[in-house]
């Protein structure tokens, strides 16, 4: 088997390990293998073992790479996981079947007006900065509950969970179990939460998607 295959499938065992071990359904917890920056030979043998769920970090890349892999597995779901510039939330409503990043009023604006314009609504999950890192995307945790509800009540979107990145230097469950107690209070069941290093304490915690990268495709150049 080529090397991505295998570690693929070592990956969705040990999610589902990880879920049986937490008392919960190994299909409650989404696998979005992070493709990004990887050329379609790296991506191919993901595909030809099934997976179907990748996530990008960049508009300009995923719409450069994307369309001709699509023409060859229609069912492939491509979640936005980095940064979006509001001027891009055009293009990320056309391609994307999701979108991880939600985190401003005006990238809520611009979404809005995309989703009305192209009659198409990717998932949204709103970013929250469980760490208040100055140098990261996300809503403060404290301003969590304000935004979801201007989100829904003035912008007319429909916020399909929460995402986070805990920092790099603390441990990450108490970032996990924030992030899930601002979801219930808001009524939320996704939680895009726990990447390659730590997605066993995402899934312990309620993780519905797991962001995996170099678990999968091994270490980016």
């Amino acid at each position: 088997m080529n090397e991505t295959m295998t570690r693929l499938a070592a990956t969705q065992a040990a999610i589902a390990r990880a879920a049986r071990d937490f008392g919960r359904e190994p299909g409650d917890v989404t696998l979005i293998a992070v493709s990004k920056t990887m050329p379609d030979e790296a991506i191919l043998p993901a595909l030809e073992a099934g997976q179907r769920i990748f996530g990008e970090n960049y508009v300009q890349e995923a719409k450069a790479k994307w369309p001709a892999l699509r023409e060859r597995f229609p069912d492939v779901e491509l979640h936005m996981i980095g940064p979006l510039q509001s001027n891009k939330a055009r293009d990320a409503v056309a391609l994307f079947d999701a979108i991880h990043t939600l985190d401003r009023e005006s990238l809520a604006k611009e979404l809005a007006r995309e989703i009305g314009r192209a009659g198409r609504a990717p998932k949204l999950f709103v970013q929250v900065n469980t760490g208040e890192e100055p140098q990261k995307g996300g809503v403060n945790p404290g301003e969590a509950d304000a935004f979801i509800t201007r989100c829904r009540a003035e912008h007319g979107l429909v916020i399909a969970g929460l995402m986070c990145i805990p920092p790099a230097d603390e441990p990450p469950s108490p970032h996990f179990a924030l992030l899930a107690k601002i979801a219930a209070r808001n009524g939320l069941k996704g939680l895009s939460m726990g990447m390659s290093a730590d997605y066993e304490a995402a899934i312990q915690l309620g993780a519905t998607y797991v962001r995996v990268g170099s678990a999968i495709f091994g270490a980016r150049g």
